[in-house]
């Protein structure tokens, strides 16, 4: 349920569980039973600001109260079931200055395009993932001039660091997993998670934004070797991929589901929200009956049909691209730790047997000869050695990013693919009207609902490319100043090895 510019009066909450605050955590201590005053509704990550009966304020989990809100209806005309309806205590539908903190630090912020041009006019629309009558958070397009409808990033750029894998058990030993430990940045706090945690939050993040945002899947499940050092960090690295990519995008960061994962206080926290985002009915093409384009005509749908096959055809192309260079790239590998390694060590023997068949002869002279000869032969070992070693300094980087760009590309198609059909459905329209199976005015919904998916799809668009042209311009850069070190450190032995010889 939405509510349209409803004047909060006052939001009492009952106290149903004990919390005990940390020390120099900002937190607030609570008891069960005690009735507090909520202060601050937008903290976000499961937790509110709140005052208790001592006149103590702090953060509290949310989910350890129970709220209710008491709004004076007759401030702007009450409560509205309208899609326009405009969350109270933000502006223009931007996400409240107190959702995330300014400044930050961590993984370079993806590029967000031209349209964070603030001399640029702008028209906002918000996106408001609703529960009851409670707002729990609002995120924003915006139309730019340049390059069409953008998601708002926020001011601080979410990111998370999993490391430090350790191995559980439970079941008295019979059972054994994996647990990763994840540290947000904002709250530089760690909370450990197993991958079925992060495969339980895959299957959410789906459910809920599936129909609208791309969610590539996890790496693979693997029973055979998943105890092995290799293995788990592989595994480790990829997951840290995938999260960083889920903190980039605004949606995605922003919502309930993933700030739990993020962030949960206790074990009983995190159960508890787990079943919340279980029962979450707003899921699916659902999550469309939550966003309002506010004050932007509807779009032209056979132009946004044009753009969308257009896109099509760039994923497709682009998707060959990267399958190609991820065969290559493997070809490539294999080479560097097999056959070329043992060319370099096959002319490295050939310069020392030469070397101990010049030394076989008996003349004085020659001793400067066979030493440089026998120092170049071991020169080419060791360019062998840096041959086999440097994929996973250089080219590991690049294969992985065209891995996830992979699986991201395969997500698009069923993404588009809701979207079109929401386009033949509003094409269909004048023969139902005239059949009589809708009216007129059901009509011009289908064609506004249409409308509004077809800007979340182009700000989704408009995301992707974004953040592909970030990732290759910083995979790129990587891979070259590697190579580049690479062929610097081969020329620097062979510089050595060339002065060993003496000219006559």
């Amino acid at each position: 349920m939405c509510f349209t510019y409803a004047c909060l009066v006052s939001t009492q909450a009952q106290v149903l569980y004990d919390f005990a605050a940390e020390p120099g955590n900002n937190e607030l201590s609570i008891r069960e039973g005690e009735t507090i005053t909520i202060t601050n509704q937008n903290i976000g990550g499961g937790w509110i600001e709140a005052k208790n009966s001592r006149g103590e304020v702090g953060l509290v989990p949310e989910d350890y109260i129970e709220v209710s809100n008491v709004f004076d209806n007759n401030a702007s005309g009450g409560f509205s079931n309208n899609w326009a309806a405009q969350p109270e205590g933000t502006e223009t539908g931007k996400t409240s200055s107190n959702a995330w903190p300014s400044g930050g630090h961590g993984h370079p912020q993806a590029y967000q395009g031209p349209g964070n041009n603030s001399n640029k006019p702008m028209v906002l629309i918000t996106i408001s993932f609703l529960y009851d009558v409670d707002v729990y958070t609002v995120y924003t397009v915006f139309q730019s001039g340049e390059v069409g409808p953008v998601w708002a990033y926020p001011d601080y750029q979410l990111d998370c660091v999993v490391a430090d894998p350790k191995k559980g058990s439970k079941l008295y030993g019979l059972k054994s997993y994996i647990e990763y430990q994840v540290t947000p940045t904002t709250t530089n706090k760690p909370v450990n998670h197993r991958y079925k945690h992060f495969d339980w939050l895959y299957e959410r993040l789906l459910e809920k934004f599936g129909s609208a945002i791309p969610i590539p899947c996890l790496p693979d499940k693997q029973v055979a070797g998943r105890f092995e050092d290799e293995f788990i960090k592989m595994r480790m690295e990829r997951l840290q991929g995938w999260m960083t990519r889920m903190c980039r995008h605004p949606v995605i960061s922003s919502s309930e589901v993933f700030q739990l994962f993020l962030s949960y206080k206790d074990e009983k926290d995190w159960k508890m929200g787990k079943r919340k985002a279980e029962k979450d009915e707003t899921v699916g093409v659902m999550v469309f009956s939550t966003i309002e384009p506010e004050g932007l005509p509807d779009l032209d749908l056979i132009e946004v049909e044009q753009k969308c096959d257009q896109f099509n055809r760039f994923t497709r192309a682009m998707d060959d691209g990267v399958k190609d260079l991820l065969t290559i790239g493997n070809e490539h590998w294999k080479r560097c730790t097999g056959p070329l390694p043992k060319e370099y060590q096959r002319i490295g023997k050939a310069f020392q047997n030469l070397s101990s068949v010049f030394t076989s002869s008996g003349y004085e002279g020659e001793a400067a000869l066979t030493d440089a000869l026998t120092a170049a032969g071991k020169t080419y070992e060791e360019i062998a050695q840096m041959v086999a070693e440097q994929p996973k300094k250089d080219l590991h980087f690049l294969m992985e990013t065209n891995n996830e760009y992979k699986g991201l590309l395969g997500c698009f198609p069923d993404t588009v693919g809701v979207h079109k059909a929401a386009i033949e459905k509003v094409k269909e329209a004048d023969k139902l009207v005239a059949a009589g199976k809708i009216t007129p005015s059901d009509k011009t919904t289908m064609s506004k609902r249409a409308s509004t998916m077809s800007y979340s799809l182009q700000a989704e668009m408009n995301h992707f490319h974004s953040n592909r042209i970030y990732d290759y311009n910083r995979v790129m850069q990587q891979y070259l100043e590697q190579q580049v070190k690479f062929y610097e450190m081969i020329a620097d032995k062979l510089r050595h090895a060339h002065s060993q010889f003496t000219t006559m």
